[in-house]
């Protein structure tokens, strides 16, 4: 029978989203890669429980991951019932609706109809009573901002969610959500984003400063530009390298561009005793709206090298400085 490390709350900080109470450990763990249907059962359970024995007690899901509606959210809730279950109080989980999840109009997008059947698939899918946090994936630009508002809102009494999230809208779109939940006095702590060293759209369009202003946290995905930020692609970048469609232009100057400056990141890295993966993350948290920074693998070794980036979270202004000056070079 599983048992969680006694020390897990001692190894990995905890950061509050903006002066609300919800509280997040500074690295994540995702399951939007590795783990739909043909996904092996011992293996997540195996880099789950290491997760939580390492501090991780927030998991992030969506109806859509897998990919296959639901199977990421059914292999969570296998593990949830088999070894998790005992510690639901301490664990933080998230789902997400907006995706493609299932064939119709209401399939996909932020309707009232959509994310309240989605939420109610994805409770049966993981085998919970409620999720701690409940996003619209994305927004919806043929459904108003107070009806998607109104129906997180709606969740959040009804008990099915804690508290609201919105995931990959701007700070235009995120100031319209922020003024019906004020006016609803729903709990809204969190806006789930792209966001990394390379790919700075959410501070060009003053999403960080919105976010800052409406005292809430940000819950930053692909830290590692799908593995440009790390050791593999110093020696060059594909030309059919694989981007998230949020950094698809950072290939706009040519795959020749884009190695100078991984290399020059990287040496930055290697001045703090850090790898390149490691100093992507923790330039993430060296501002406090991040809230947290969401990881994904199925390898127990990868997941203890990414959380070596908490060794180290200062940055000197000349280094900032530096950094900044070769990403928008």
């Amino acid at each position: 029978m599983y048992s969680a490390d006694e020390n897990r709350y001692n190894k990995i900080p905890i950061r509050r989203a903006g002066n609300t109470g919800f509280q997040l450990p500074a690295i994540s763990f995702g399951m939007w890669h590795g783990f739909g249907d043909t996904a092996n059962y011992a293996a997540t359970r195996t880099i789950l429980l290491h997760a939580f024995d390492a501090g991780i007690f927030s998991f992030d899901l969506a109806a859509n991951y897998g990919p296959g509606s639901g199977a990421a959210e059914k292999l969570f809730g296998e593990v949830y019932a088999s070894d998790l279950k005992p510690y639901r109080d301490e664990l933080v989980i998230s789902t997400k609706a907006g995706y493609h999840m299932w064939p119709g109009p209401y399939g996909e997008m932020s309707s009232r109809k959509t994310l309240v059947a989605s939420l109610d698939r994805s409770l049966i899918n993981m085998g919970l009573d409620y999720v701690d946090i409940y996003y619209s994936h994305r927004p919806d630009p043929n459904t108003a901002p107070e009806e998607t508002a109104q129906a997180l809102d709606h969740v959040v009494r009804q008990g099915k969610a804690l508290y609201a999230g919105i995931s990959n809208y701007d700070a235009k779109q995120t100031a319209a959500m922020v003024k019906v939940f004020r006016e609803l006095k729903t709990p809204f702590v969190i806006n789930q984003v792209s966001y990394n060293m390379l790919n700075r759209s959410v501070e060009e369009d003053g999403l960080l400063t919105e976010l800052r202003n409406d005292n809430v946290g940000m819950m930053a995905y692909g830290p590692l530009a799908e593995g440009l930020l790390t050791d593999k692609y110093l020696t060059g970048v594909p030309q059919d390298f694989p981007l998230h469609f949020t950094s698809k232009y950072l290939l706009d100057g040519g795959t020749e561009a884009l190695t100078k400056k991984i290399n020059e990141l990287n040496q930055i890295a290697e001045g703090r005793n850090q790898t390149l993966s490691q100093m992507a993350m923790a330039w993430l948290l060296h501002d406090p709206v991040v809230t947290s920074v969401i990881t994904g693998t199925t390898n127990p070794d990868h997941l203890d090298d990414n959380l070596k980036a908490l060794d180290n979270l200062n940055f000197t202004q000349d280094e900032l400085d530096a950094i900044d000056k070769i990403v928008q070079g």
